[in-house]
């Protein structure tokens, strides 16, 4: 899902390392104990790089960065802790969940505590891994996102088994594999099926709403003092799962770069060509884009039609809503690029 450049692997600068020195009592090692000798009663689990995740039990006790808590909550299953990049109790994404019985162990990238969420005693720990390229090539020699280095993660290990999502290529692709693993963890036929039937109609009123208007362009991007980073749709699931469904997506050079088209702000002229801009809410919004001069004469701008844009995970409930406020700001836009 499309975050700030800095908060994205495939960018990110991790240069700096966490000096945790941290001793986590009655923690076991994931390869110790019943998981390990084969039992016919273990939860065995293949995830995105290829381990398989044991446990001697179906995990009741799961602990997740904040992406796929999200979609575990939408299918009926609450984290007993959730760590983030940003404040979890400020994300406006879990709103309407019931977070009383979790435990927030993290509020910005790479910052866990370690022994809160060594007290919440998790029997699993779901986390994310973005390719490196279009290829789809998944680096293992670096942490799993939202963990800040190899040792941190070799501690988070020591908790409980880490099981990794791969959020690429295609979106459909994401949100089966998430819904995979829920089922896996006990999530509800009948919580996936009500979820499902409200994604597909919802898909269904954006592929409507796109065909009705084929005039309109959307622009997904951050902005921030370095310049503009314009989504490239096909890199990010999110986006590629909009293209699919009919939505003209701004994309201007498809073979360049990996995931990002970059403008500095001399240069932001070059890609004013969206009807419709969303702006990732990490970074400038209308008010700061409007100071810069070179993009106060967008044409979207102008129009009132930009508009600050969260990231919604790849479950079929937050997208469900993010497609139906897609749908919303298509049909109500005026075409002025």
């Amino acid at each position: 899902m499309v975050s700030s450049p800095a908060a994205r692997r495939p960018f990110a600068l991790f240069a700096s390392l966490l000096a945790v020195a941290l001793v986590l009592a009655g923690c076991s090692s994931p390869g110790s104990g019943p998981s390990a000798t084969g039992s016919s009663d273990a939860w065995v689990y293949s995830d995105a790089i290829g381990t398989k995740v044991r446990v001697d039990h179906t995990p009741t006790r799961v602990a997740a960065f904040a992406d796929q808590a999200l979609t575990l909550l939408s299918y009926g299953i609450t984290p007993v802790a959730i760590f983030g990049r940003v404040p979890v109790k400020t994300d406006s994404r879990f709103a309407g969940y019931d977070l009383s019985k979790t435990t927030i162990v993290g509020n910005s990238y790479g910052e866990i505590d370690l022994e809160k969420l060594a007290a919440a005693k998790p029997d699993l720990i779901v986390t994310g891994i973005y390719p490196t390229d279009r290829k789809g090539t998944l680096d293992t020699t670096q942490p799993d996102y939202g963990i800040n280095d190899l040792e941190q993660q070799k501690q988070l290990q020591a908790i409980a088994p880490i099981a990794t999502v791969e959020v690429g290529g295609a979106g459909q692709d994401v949100i089966d594999a998430n819904v995979k693993l829920a089922e896996r963890l006990g999530a509800k036929a009948s919580t996936i099926a009500a979820a499902k039937k409200r994604f597909d109609t919802a898909a269904a009123r954006l592929t409507a709403a796109a065909k009705a208007h084929p005039d309109i362009e959307v622009t997904q991007m951050y902005a921030d003092a370095d310049g503009v980073y314009a989504v490239k749709p096909d890199d990010e699931p999110v986006t590629q799962l909009y293209k699919s469904l009919g939505v003209d997506l701004t994309d201007l050079h498809p073979d360049g770069e990996y995931y990002w088209d970059k403008y500095s702000w001399e240069n932001a002229g070059q890609m004013m060509t969206g009807d419709v801009v969303l702006v990732n809410v990490e970074g400038y919004q209308v008010a700061d884009l409007r100071k810069q001069t070179t993009f106060a004469d967008d044409p979207a701008l102008k129009a009132g039609q930009v508009y600050p844009w969260i990231d919604a995970a790849l479950n079929y409930t937050a997208q469900a809503a993010q497609m139906n406020k897609l749908a919303d700001l298509i049909e109500k836009a005026k075409s002025v690029s």
